[in-house]
C-alpha cells in the first residue's frame, strides 16, 4: 500500500503509528487495536459505557468468565434474599481506584442509585435502593423480582463517590484493570495498566485503540501497524502476512420484528401502530418456514455466521424446539392457502379479501450487512407470493415508521433480559424493544414467573416456555412475532504473536466485545 493510499485513509495524527515497524525483539512493546467501540458519550458507566463488554477502566461486582458462568470481580460473595428482593453482596477490601483510593460499599450505592437515576442507557428504575450496609457489603433492594438484575451486576462499573462529577466521562476513575492516558475522540484512545487494579500483572506497557472506518483499520493492519483489527466478512479470510484471521462465534443477531396489530393506531406522538399484512400469523409464520437462513449466511456474511431461529440460540435459556424447519417453500405456500392467501390472477402476488401480500421492510441505510439480508429476504419471499419493499432509512426515520413497517433490527447479550424486553406486553412501544406491539397473556406469564425465580437455574424452564410450551410462545412454532435470521460472526485479524486466551461467545457489537479478556492477553513473540 502506498503512503498516499495510506494517507487518505488514516487521519493525520495517526501516521506515526501506520508506518512503525512491525514487533521486534527487545523490550516490551505496547499493543495496538483497531476495532472501534468508541462511545459518543464517553466512558461514564452510568450512562451506558460498558454495558456491552469490557468497561476497561472500571471494575464491575461480578463478571462473565469465558464460558458464560458469572464469577466475582469485586464481589467476593452474594446472596438472594427468600422473598428476592434483595441482593446482598460481599466486597473484595483490596480493590482500589486509579487515584489510590480505596473502593467501599458507600462507593457501589452510590453507582447504583446515581445509575437509577440519571435515565440513561442503564434501566435501572426497579432498583428501590442501594445502601452499604457495612464498609464491605452492600444491600441492592428491588421494588419487585427480577432475576436478570443480575444483568446490572456483570454490567455496571462502579464509580468513585467522592471522584464523580459532571466531567467523569472524558476523565473517568476506577477500579479496573486501565486507567486512561490520553482520548482524542474520534481519532485513538491511550491507556495504560492501573498500578492499583487487584487482578495482577498486565502484559502491555501502554495499550491504544485507533478509531475510524473499517478501511482505515484494514489499511492499519497491513502496516504491522496494529495487532487486533476489526474487519468485515469480505476478504476476512486474508489476513496480513503476520496475522491470523479469527472467527468468533456470536449471539448477535439480526432478525425481522413485524408489526402485530392491524393497521389503524398511533402513539401518543402519533407516529401509525399496525400493518395489516404482517398482522396476520400466517403471513408470519410463512416467512419463517420459506426463509433460507444458510443461504442468507453465504449471502450477506460469505459464510461467517449461522442461521438464527431465536433470540438466543444456543445459550442456556434457548428453546430450541419453537422453531420451524426452514428453507421449505412448499410448507410456507400451503400456510399461505390454508389461511386464504392466494394468487387469484396469475401474476405472482397473494391476496386475501383484497389485500394484497405487500409490505416494506425497514433497515439502517448505513448498514451495508443489514442491506444485504433485506434484500436477501425480499427476494426469496417473491418465491411464495409475497413482495416484501426493502427501504433504507435512518434511525430517526426508522423510529417513525417502525410500528408500521417491519424493521431489521440486531440484539443479542449475555443474558435473557433482553428477551423480557422484545416480547413482553408491557413494553410495547417502548423505545426500540417491543416495536411491534406484540402481547401474548401466557408468555407475559411466563416471563413474569422466570423473573421472579428463586435463582437464574430456576428461570430457565420459563425462559423456555415463553417461546415455546407446547400450545403457544412467541417463537416461529407460535406467534411468530419475528423472523430471526443470522448470528454473525465477529471478523478479526489478529497479530502472529498474540495470544488472546479464552474467547467468549460475543454479545451485539462487532469488534470490542473482543477486549473482554484483555487484561490477560500476552505476547508470544521473543
Amino acid at each position: 500500500m502506498s503512503l498516499k493510499t495510506l494517507k487518505g485513509l488514516v487521519p493525520a495524527a495517526l501516521l506515526g503509528l501506520a508506518l512503525a515497524p512491525p514487533l521486534q525483539a527487545g523490550p516490551v512493546p505496547p499493543l495496538v487495536l483497531a476495532v472501534g467501540g468508541e462511545p459518543e458519550g464517553g466512558f461514564d458507566p452510568v450512562m451506558g459505557w460498558g454495558r456491552y463488554g469490557n468497561p476497561l477502566f472500571q471494575a464491575t461486582l461480578l463478571r462473565f468468565d469465558a464460558d458464560l458462568t458469572m464469577v466475582g470481580d469485586l464481589a467476593t460473595s452474594w446472596s438472594l434474599s427468600d422473598d428476592r428482593l434483595t441482593w446482598t453482596i460481599k466486597l473484595r477490601q483490596d480493590a482500589k481506584f486509579s487515584d489510590g483510593t480505596a473502593l467501599t460499599a458507600e462507593d457501589v450505592a452510590f453507582t447504583f442509585n446515581t445509575a437509577r437515576d440519571a435515565g440513561g442507557l442503564v434501566d435501572m428504575k426497579i432498583l428501590r435502593e442501594a445502601r452499604a450496609i457495612a464498609p464491605d457489603t452492600v444491600a441492592l433492594e428491588l421494588t419487585r423480582p427480577q432475576i436478570t438484575f443480575t444483568s446490572h451486576l456483570v454490567g455496571l462499573g462502579i464509580v468513585p463517590k467522592a471522584g464523580y462529577g459532571a466531567d467523569y466521562a472524558r476523565h473517568p476513575i476506577g477500579a479496573g484493570p486501565f486507567r486512561m492516558v490520553e482520548w482524542r475522540p474520534g481519532e485513538q484512545l491511550v491507556v495504560e495498566p492501573n498500578p492499583y487494579w487487584h487482578g495482577g500483572a498486565i502484559a502491555f506497557p501502554r495499550v491504544s485503540f485507533i478509531f475510524g472506518e473499517e478501511a482505515a483499520a484494514i489499511a492499519l493492519a497491513q502496516t504491522g501497524a496494529v495487532q487486533v483489527a476489526a474487519v468485515p466478512p469480505a476478504g476476512s479470510d486474508a489476513p496480513p502476512a503476520g496475522m491470523r484471521a479469527l472467527h468468533v462465534k456470536t449471539v448477535d443477531n439480526r432478525g425481522v420484528m413485524f408489526p402485530m396489530v392491524p393497521a389503524g393506531g398511533k402513539t401518543a406522538e402519533g407516529k401509525p401502530i399496525g400493518n395489516d399484512v404482517t398482522a396476520d400469523p400466517a403471513i408470519r409464520r410463512a416467512l419463517n418456514q420459506l426463509l433460507d437462513r444458510k443461504a442468507l449466511v453465504d449471502l450477506a456474511l460469505e459464510g461467517h455466521g449461522r442461521p438464527a431461529h431465536g433470540p438466543a440460540d444456543g445459550l442456556p435459556w434457548d428453546q430450541p424446539a419453537s422453531a420451524l424447519p426452514d428453507a421449505d417453500p412448499i410448507a410456507a405456500a400451503v400456510t399461505l392457502e390454508a389461511a386464504g392467501w392466494i394468487d387469484g390472477n396469475g401474476d405472482g402476488l397473494r391476496e386475501k379479501n383484497g389485500q394484497e401480500a405487500r409490505f416494506t421492510l425497514v433497515y439502517p441505510a448505513s448498514d451495508s450487512l443489514r442491506q444485504a439480508l433485506a434484500l436477501g429476504v425480499a427476494e426469496q419471499a417473491k418465491s411464495v407470493g409475497i413482495a416484501i419493499e426493502p427501504s433504507g432509512k435512518s434511525w430517526d426515520d426508522i423510529e417513525n415508521v417502525m410500528h408500521q413497517d417491519a424493521v431489521l433490527f440486531g440484539w443479542g447479550a449475555h443474558d435473557p433480559s433482553e428477551i423480557h424486553a422484545l416480547y413482553h406486553g408491557d413494553f410495547a412501544g417502548v423505545d426500540y424493544y417491543n416495536a411491534g406491539y406484540y402481547r401474548n397473556p401466557a408468555v407475559d406469564a411466563h416471563l413474569d414467573a422466570a423473573q421472579a425465580a428463586p435463582d437464574f437455574a430456576a428461570s430457565l424452564p420459563d425462559w423456555q416456555a415463553a417461546q415455546w410450551d407446547g400450545r403457544t410462545g412467541f417463537g416461529a412454532r407460535g406467534d411468530a412475532a419475528w423472523a430471526w435470521l443470522v448470528n454473525i460472526d465477529h471478523n478479526y485479524w489478529v497479530s502472529d504473536c498474540l495470544d488472546l486466551g479464552p474467547l467468549q461467545i460475543e454479545p451485539h457489537g462487532h469488534g470490542y466485545p473482543i477486549t473482554q479478556g484483555l487484561q490477560g492477553w500476552t505476547w508470544t513473540c521473543k
